[in-house]
């Protein structure tokens, strides 16, 4: 009886070799297309919201708030202490994006912010409008590029406002200031919206009060209260 010989499948290294590789690119291909588990996904941290504002004196709660630039704090913060119906003036850094910055980094211009005072006030004894009178008589609005000795964008003046109504008023005292004939060149003081402002360091609170003979003597040698007395001296023999 003859027996049929079946056909023989001999496996070959290169059959071998073939099925490894489609194995790999199986597995490469089903890995690239997989979805990660759960445990495996990384939470994305949700940015932590940095302060508008740092006050470390205390300051009524019901107060009204306005902030201005006008060069160097110390002579801007007088003034305003200075005025009926204001409870505290508080000298700081305004407008730069740096959280809590010092002196010394402020002074290099680097960070964006101005040498600020932050005004709290009662509105039934002194209104916004007269702050900015205030402001106005302590500054040169015609100067860009600084306040009297001291330059740059720290040095710069800016009026900081916190809603419409003080906008409103700082455009408004701004163009009857232009108008008026006082000066000569351009008001370039900006009104600006507020977004920042740091307390400065303790020793710069009160330095009018702190260290009297500092302060007349920088004022002084300044030219600020030169120009002051200057300036509005005219408009009061002129009026």
């Amino acid at each position: 009886m003859q027996q049929n010989q079946g056909t023989s499948h001999r496996v070959t290294p290169r059959m071998v070799v073939a099925a490894l590789v489609a194995g790999i690119l199986v597995a490469v291909l089903a890995g690239c297309r997989a979805e990660p588990e759960a445990s495996a996904l990384v939470a994305v941290p949700e940015p932590v919201p940095q302060p508008a504002e740092i006050i470390r004196e205390p300051t009524p709660a019901d107060a009204a708030v306005a902030t201005f630039a006008g060069g160097c704090f110390w002579c801007v913060e007088s003034g305003f202490q200075e005025t009926p119906g204001v409870s505290n003036a508080i000298s700081g850094y305004a407008g730069g994006p740096e959280v809590n910055p010092t002196y010394e980094e402020v002074y290099t211009g680097s960070t964006g912010h101005r040498e600020a005072v932050q005004v709290y006030y009662d509105p039934a004894v002194v209104t916004y409008s007269e702050l900015l009178d205030v402001f106005w008589r302590a500054i040169d609005p015609t100067d860009a590029g600084g306040q009297f000795v001291d330059r740059g964008l720290p040095y710069t003046t800016a009026i900081f406002v916190r809603d419409e109504a003080q906008r409103a008023a700082a455009e408004q005292s701004k163009a009857a200031l232009a108008a008026s004939g006082v000066f000569d060149e351009p008001i370039v003081t900006p009104v600006l919206p507020f977004t920042t402002f740091f307390e400065a360091e303790e020793y710069h609170q009160d330095f009018y009060l702190k260290s009297g003979d500092r302060y007349d003597a920088y004022e002084a040698g300044s030219g600020r209260e030169e120009f002051k007395e200057r300036v509005w001296q005219e408009i009061q023999e002129s009026s």
